[in-house]
């Protein structure tokens, strides 16, 4: 059964934001509580099969990205990603003000989800960023950011459809960290079945001697050792 638009916001509204926001300040990544039951992430990796759903197909060892694939979207969602999507989006809004104002830069995002893609689609970025990725065993993917455009949202959100240890192992999520002035710093995620994670985009607000600073911050999988790991990839800016 597809989840209604309400019932995905009362799953949202599970999540304690002011934690997860002190975790993101912390870690640069941090999880929700369970978005999707395993049954609806079952049916929402079932649409990998289905090809007129997508836009593009991206092979990863073809682009020297690493190994696996993954599918863009249509704007034509499927409806449980269209209700994640606007349901989350006033989430981490508060975030991204705060962290805007932070590092003293713009913070051009409206309180609608759908005012703010209209800006994107007149500044000419209109393709829908929303992913499918699939793994198969010795499947990885590279340290990147993803930004699409020169309007961005500085957060977005990956949320497993498999189950780690039971239906795949290895392909924990990675983060590595540009600290100024001092070393990286890498983290690794088990992403739970259903669950969300909240993830930068491309940097956060990191406080110095001399005040805050952008840490960069760059995302990846490492390799997936058996199984198939299948994820949803939510980006709340469309792309150029």
């Amino acid at each position: 059964m597809t989840p209604t638009r309400a019932e995905v916001r009362r799953r949202a509204a599970r999540t304690d934001w002011t934690t997860l926001a002190a975790g993101l300040d912390e870690h640069g990544s941090a999880p929700t509580e369970e978005l999707l039951t395993p049954a609806e992430c079952a049916d929402l990796a079932a649409l990998y099969e289905k090809p007129e759903l997508f836009r593009t197909t991206v092979d990863l060892a073809r682009h020297r990205f690493g190994s696996g694939e993954y599918r863009y979207f249509t704007h034509d969602l499927p409806a449980p990603v269209a209700a994640l999507r606007a349901a989350l989006y006033p989430r981490l809004l508060p975030v991204a003000r705060d962290w805007a104002a932070r590092l003293d830069r713009p913070a051009p995002w409206p309180d609608s989800l759908d005012e703010w893609l209209d800006r994107c689609h007149a500044a000419g970025q209109d393709r829908s960023a929303q992913i499918l990725l699939s793994y198969g065993p010795g499947d990885w993917n590279a340290l990147h950011r993803d930004v699409f455009g020169e309007l961005v949202f500085p957060l977005q959100v990956v949320i497993a459809l498999d189950a780690h240890g039971t239906d795949y192992t290895g392909g924990e999520f990675l983060m590595v960290e540009q600290r100024p002035r001092a070393q990286s710093r890498g983290t690794a995620s088990v992403l739970r079945q259903g669950h969300g994670l909240v993830f930068t985009t491309r940097d956060r607000p990191l406080r110095t001697r001399r005040g805050w600073s952008a840490g960069a911050v760059r995302h990846g999988v490492s390799t997936v050792r058996s199984g198939r790991r299948r994820t949803l990839g939510l980006v709340f800016h469309d792309a150029a």
